[in-house]
């Protein structure tokens, strides 16, 4: 990838436990491996998208094509920035970064995925809070959204340990059957009570220019 073209390219959050990094076509295809080998239980759908509904190699090719769409249709008026999260340069799941309109909303909303291997570790958390430096420090934005179903405890667990206020619920669709959806927001106000001075970004500037970020 050309990075001086792209420099989304380059783009990393370090912290002492894991590590963001934009989804190459390389990382794009570990990803898709590590979720046709198990996200969660198929009994429930932690996602808005069922995607991981369906059967291996089309998960993976779906996987790809997602990423891929998501690469060739960043703007600055919409973008899904996806990040690989990796562990000792393993890796172990996935986060996104979405926005519309960020320019005139500052606003941002996150997702993420862990390998069922990786679940249970405190991944989880530590993800979220590299990608809220990425969104405050990084994107100086003045609202990061996070939503999850009423009984995704994982998520939920990570989201009630971090100072996000709640917005209320809302149904929605869930393997086309209405249920509750939670959702939540955190303020740079907020933020700034667990700001980590341990989490650095790398290669943030170009991507700023990108995505119009700045102010």
């Amino acid at each position: 990838m050309a990075h001086d073209i792209w420099p989304l390219a380059d783009l990393q959050v370090v912290t002492p436990r894991v590590v963001l990094r934009y989804v190459s076509d390389e990382l794009g295809a570990q990803l898709a491996t590590l979720a046709a080998k198990g996200i969660h239980d198929p009994a429930t759908m932690p996602f808005s998208e069922p995607w991981t509904d369906v059967p291996s190699p089309l998960l993976e090719r779906n996987s790809l094509q997602y990423y891929w769409r998501n690469r060739a249709e960043t703007t600055v008026e919409r973008w899904n920035l996806d990040l690989a999260v990796l562990v000792e340069e393993s890796v172990v799941g996935m986060c996104s970064v979405h926005a519309e309109h960020f320019p005139q909303n500052r606003s941002l909303t996150t997702g993420s995925w862990l390998g069922l291997a990786h679940q249970g570790r405190g991944i989880g958390k530590e993800l979220r809070q590299a990608a809220l430096h990425l969104i405050f420090a990084g994107f100086d934005a003045d609202l990061a959204v996070t939503r999850a179903w009423h009984d995704n405890t994982a998520s939920l667990g990570v989201t009630r340990s971090l100072p996000y206020v709640e917005m209320g619920t809302t149904v929605e669709n869930r393997r086309d059957r209405p249920d509750t959806m939670a959702g939540f927001a955190m303020t740079p106000g907020r933020w700034a009570t667990i700001r980590r001075d341990d989490i650095r970004l790398v290669g943030i500037e170009p991507v700023r220019e990108v995505l119009g970020t700045q102010r």
